[in-house]
């Protein structure tokens, strides 16, 4: 077997183990977060809170308790998270929502979370529906991507016109 041969092999040898390792970590993964999401419904409470303001920061900018930044990952510390200061009751705290309701938490008003600890789970209006936050602006690549779309739609539709015009003409010539 050529030496070319014998690499190939190798290489494909080795991304099939490392294929298969990467599924097995991702079925642990998929458990332990599952796990955790129970944890973290079982402990949920609703409370009504005012929202004074919401940003993503690193940990130890956000104004956590120590002992929660003592517990994190050195590689997580320096994340950026989604921060909510809010008054619930007569406290100010500062909580770490989850990314999927950070942008539609309104700030300057007073809704009902769910709280698990000091993790924000879920967010209804207290007095109506919530607003839903603006879609963002397009990027460079998206607008070329529609201005393509439109070009090439209004193409094919004067190919179309032409090859209709040009079909009528011959039946008639006929």
């Amino acid at each position: 077997m050529k030496p070319f041969g014998i690499v190939m092999l190798v290489i494909a040898i080795i991304l099939v183990i490392v294929m298969i390792v990467l599924y097995f970590l991702g079925k642990k993964a998929q458990k332990r977060k599952a796990e955790q999401d129970e944890q973290i419904a079982a402990a949920a409470q609703t409370v009504s809170m005012l929202i004074i303001d919401k940003k993503r920061m690193r940990m130890n900018e956000s104004g956590l308790p120590q002992q929660v930044l003592e517990q994190t990952p050195k590689l997580m510390r320096r994340s950026k998270l989604p921060i909510v200061k809010a008054k619930v009751g007569p406290r100010v705290m500062t909580l770490i929502a989850d990314e999927q309701i950070f942008d539609i938490i309104p700030v300057k008003k007073e809704v009902k979370a769910t709280v698990s600890g000091l993790y924000i789970t879920g967010v209804r209006g207290l007095r109506g529906p919530l607003e839903k936050p603006e879609t963002k602006k397009k990027g460079f690549r998206a607008k070329l991507q529609a201005k393509y779309n439109e070009a090439s739609a209004q193409l094919e539709s004067e190919k179309a016109a032409k090859n209709k015009a040009s079909k009528e003409k011959s039946s008639k010539k006929k």
